[in-house]
């Protein structure tokens, strides 16, 4: 089994005790770490966990085992949420919860998602699509690289970065995390390469971006769930880096002045100095919730 740590969780469970009843959605359900204990404290709850990742959705069923006749797992984008509903005859949910980004578990499998080991570049969290992190650094156009590293990493040094990239695979196929973390490396200034993150960090995020159409996803995933909601029903959104919470931020808000949405967190709520320090990997987490009016 592997862990998995779930970020916010304390916050979480305490916006959960809004959804008494009825059917909640997990909408990233990961390794379960958020299901197992929103069941574990709604009793009279029903969850549907839906994943991208064939382990994830492995690794959660072992994990909710004991609530098995209250839960559903299935293999599924969040942004198919509708169909998902559809198929199982359901109009309406209670809750929902995203929690964006890759999980811990996923860092720590063989898939390309972090450079701290030297993997083949993958990234995919569904691993039947064809594009793959591989795809994206050795073929496509420099300017398109520039573009999603500049865009989706935020990333000051872009065009040195996608330049390099460029001019690096031209002699070989850049095939592993290692050989790509190390080309980023090269492209910062030396008294700049050991700050609080690694320099290839918001390169490997807006690679992972690309191939997975992650904010695409999300947007299109939080409009449906809005759309689902029952009347005061709960929708929690966690996400990692500002491109992610601005599209919560700006769906929440057109919500709100749709008269569709309460929003219960002015400020997006991050994790304490405690979970911090228990789990550094939690330091970017915000938590954003609305309401159904």
């Amino acid at each position: 089994m592997v862990e998995h740590y779930s970020v916010l969780h304390r916050e979480v469970l305490e916006f959960s005790k809004l959804v008494a009843g009825g059917i909640f959605v997990d909408a990233t359900v990961g390794g379960g770490g958020h299901s197992y204990l929103i069941l574990k404290q709604n009793p009279n709850l029903k969850l549907i966990g839906l994943d991208k990742d064939d382990f994830a959705l492995k690794v959660a069923k072992e994990r909710l085992k004991e609530f098995e006749d209250r839960i559903t797992l299935l293999k599924s984008s969040f942004k198919d949420l509708d169909k998902v509903l559809q198929s199982l005859q359901i109009r309406e949910i209670n809750g929902i919860l995203f929690d964006f980004g890759v999980s811990t578990f996923q860092l720590k499998l063989e898939r390309g998602f972090s450079f701290q080991r030297e993997e083949f570049l993958d990234m995919r969290m569904d691993t039947t699509q064809k594009l793959t992190a591989y795809d994206v650094v050795n073929y496509y156009r420099e300017q398109d690289l520039y573009n999603i590293i500049k865009t989706y990493g935020e990333e000051k040094f872009a065009s040195k970065i996608a330049k390099s990239i460029a001019e690096y695979r031209k002699k070989k196929k850049i095939e592993t995390t290692k050989e790509l973390a190390d080309i980023v490396y090269r492209c910062y200034p030396p008294n700049l390469r050991h700050g609080k993150i690694h320099p290839a960090t918001r390169t490997f995020q807006a690679i992972r971006i690309e191939v997975n159409n992650e904010l695409k996803d999300i947007e299109e995933g939080l409009e449906k769930a809005i759309n689902l909601l029952a009347k005061n029903g709960t929708i929690m959104a966690i996400s990692f880096h500002s491109l992610e919470d601005r599209i919560v931020k700006n769906t929440f808000k057109k919500y709100k002045e749709l008269k569709f949405l309460e929003i219960l967190t002015k400020k997006p709520i991050t994790p304490s100095d405690e979970e911090i320090k228990e789990n550094p990997a939690s330091r970017s987490a915000k938590l954003r919730v609305g309401r159904r009016i």
